[in-house]
């Protein structure tokens, strides 16, 4: 608790707790999200790479729910058919990872929100690109590339990714256990490069911690919402999920 409070006071962590309730609440819902939130609401009142470490277990431990929701044998099938974007994605992100503290953080949040933003907008316009078969193996190595990229540097690859599985029409039971085997087998790989970055340290991993059990208990009650809901409102709700990701990475490349 005092290598805790060394690093965050009782009111940044009550507002970071809450914090990964809501983002765990919209994971829950839509199957992705809460890197975004939790990444643009810490970092309001933590560094950014403190608030990378804190939202690093919070993401292993939901994504893993996720991606088993439905057992074991459903997830390997995702993952045998996903299989190039893993492999790609993975092995960008391994590499991306190493520069944190290099690339500045405007840039990474213009390269992530401009493409998503105008992606969920055109959709929600009702711009129909969608991309029967996947689009080619072209489309999904370079999404997948994009993806990993984002990823290691920001602790962010879900926009790319579910606009992916968007636009190849993935069902909803379906796309929200890939997106669980995606990122979970990609915060696998988050948690090891920060590991050796030096993000996820001896004093970080206390925040990363206590961040855990609220983020679980939001992303079951957002489960019980989206059994409730139809592939359609799924759709929708992911969209604009998306386009409000997309509108406040734009907002903190430009304003800061």
């Amino acid at each position: 608790m005092d290598a805790l409070f060394s690093l965050i006071g009782p009111a940044g962590l009550a507002l970071c707790l809450w914090i990964a309730l809501v983002s765990g609440v919209v994971k829950g819902m839509v199957g992705f999200a809460m890197p975004m939130i939790m990444i643009s609401g810490m970092s309001s009142i933590l560094s950014p790479e403190l608030a990378l470490a804190g939202l690093i277990l919070p993401t292993l431990f939901s994504n893993g729910m996720q991606a088993l929701r439905q057992g074991p044998r459903a997830a390997w099938g995702s993952v045998k058919r996903f299989r190039v974007f893993l492999i790609v994605g993975g092995a960008v992100l391994l590499l991306s990872a190493q520069l944190v503290s290099v690339l500045p953080a405007q840039v990474l949040y213009l390269a992530i929100g401009v493409p998503i933003t105008l992606f969920a907008a055109a959709q929600l316009l009702g711009w129909k690109g969608d991309l029967p078969g996947g689009g080619g193996r072209a489309v999904e190595v370079a999404i997948a590339a994009f993806a990993g990229f984002i990823g290691g540097m920001s602790g962010v690859w879900g926009p790319p990714t579910v606009a992916y599985l968007t636009m190849i029409g993935t069902e909803k039971r379906e796309q929200m256990r890939v997106q669980g085997v995606i990122y979970g087998l990609g915060a696998v790989l988050l948690t090891a490069a920060h590991v050796g970055s030096g993000v996820l340290n001896g004093n970080t991993v206390w925040l990363s911690l206590a961040l855990v059990p609220t983020a679980v208990f939001g992303m079951w009650l957002g489960g019980l919402a989206q059994d409730r809901i139809d592939q359609q409102a799924f759709r929708r709700a992911t969209l604009a999920v998306l386009l409000i990701a997309g509108l406040n990475l734009v907002r903190r490349a430009l304003l800061g």
